[in-house]
């Protein structure tokens, strides 16, 4: 560690003051941010009972505070998206313990954005701060593995080099390029896909109501009234249950509203199904969609396309729309590369994993070009 850089650990966001957290977390993308990151721990979401501690680091010189980390004590696997579950596996079946571990991430996020946050200026210092603070935490506590999720290219750069293992995996992501409209888009499209796409979106919008999109103001606790039975819905379906508490969307609704765009289908006045966005200074991110009634399409209108026409409409250049799902890619979504780092103490269990990893990447490289060859833009086989 850099010399007079102090590290200190904090079991809660209540413990700085949210100003000194953003200076560090800038205003990319509301994840890292204070008020993001409170919200999960006031409302139950993450804390006691739900196997995501809080350990956040906060890296000093002089007394300033120049870097943090949203670090979190696991005692599981769930809500991070770059699965291990395979490793703990192996670690425990050879006689190992793998939980308790470390985690770097933003809870139930799977959004690619900075981890290791620093003031400017500070950019080298404090990343190498927190890398160095965060391993001897975990080796002086003999966990098992320290893991940075979603972090960003230039992050993984510096992890890796400072002997960190690094992860590749992908996503499917939308870009704008300069559209005037939604219609600028589907002319980049090859004939087939725009009119399937159009089709789409024709089947959706004849469900029998109206859609909207609402954020700041416009929002009402109603409305989280009626996307709070979607997610549980989605949510008991894909993990079991849901990881967020109805009272994280009251604290968004508190203190966040202006950083979410709700998407909802309504029925004679009633919403039948939603799709909930964060908006960030560049990106749209969706994040999480339900419905109490099911219609052709409709999950691709929401979900897809009406943020796709917001993001337009409002000068954003991205939609991100979260994990997995190779279907978003026929949808004008092609995949992006992203990267984790990890740091394992067994040193014959650190060099399986990193023979595993080497292979993996080669995988995942593969993936894109393939994929992004197949994309429904004009010029790929797709427009033959």
């Amino acid at each position: 560690m850099s010399q007079g850089t102090e590290i200190s650990v904090l079991s809660g966001m209540d413990q700085i003051a949210a100003a000194e957290w953003d200076l560090c977390a800038g205003a990319e993308d509301p994840f890292v941010s204070h008020r993001f990151l409170l919200a999960l721990e006031v409302s139950g979401s993450v804390g006691p009972g739900t196997g995501w501690t809080p350990h956040h680091l906060v890296a000093r010189q002089e007394g300033q505070i120049i870097a943090t980390a949203p670090l979190y004590g696991k005692s599981h696997s769930q809500g991070e998206y770059v699965f291990d579950h395979g490793w703990a596996r192996a670690l425990e079946n050879a006689g190992g313990r793998y939980y308790p571990k470390l985690q770097i991430a933003v809870p139930f996020t799977p959004v690619a954005g900075r981890r290791l946050l620093t003031r400017s200026g500070f950019e080298m210092v404090g990343q190498s701060a927190l890398i160095q603070g965060a391993v001897q935490l975990a080796a002086g506590n003999e966990l098992s593995s320290l893991h940075i999720t979603f972090c960003t290219e230039t992050e993984a750069d510096a992890g890796e080099a400072m002997g960190l293992l690094r992860r590749e995996d992908q996503q499917f992501h939308w870009e704008n390029n300069g559209y005037a409209d939604f219609d600028a888009f589907l002319n980049a499209l090859s004939a087939r896909k725009r009119k399937q796409i159009r089709k789409e979106r024709k089947q959706a919008q004849a469900f029998g109501g109206e859609i909207i999109c609402l954020t700041g103001d416009a929002l009402e606790p109603r409305h989280w009234d009626a996307f709070w039975q979607f997610y549980q819905d989605t949510g008991s379906r894909k993990w079991g249950q849901p990881y967020l508490t109805r009272d994280f969307f009251n604290q968004v609704q508190a203190t966040m509203r202006d950083d979410v765009m709700l998407v909802l289908a309504l029925r004679d006045g009633v919403p039948v199904a939603g799709a909930l966005n964060f908006i960030g200074q560049t990106t749209l991110y969706g994040r999480y969609w339900g419905c109490t009634e099911h219609h052709p399409c409709l999950h691709f209108e929401l979900c897809y396309y009406q943020a796709m026409d917001w993001a337009i409409n409002h000068g954003l250049v991205r939609v991100e729309a979260g994990a997995q799902g190779e279907h978003k890619l026929a949808r004008g979504y092609l995949p992006n590369k992203t990267n984790s780092l990890h740091w394992i103490s067994e040193p014959g269990f650190r060099e399986a994993v990193a023979d595993y990893l080497v292979q993996e990447r080669q995988a995942v490289g593969q993936d894109i070009e393939i994929l992004t060859s197949y994309g429904p833009f004009k010029n790929t086989p797709a427009d033959e």
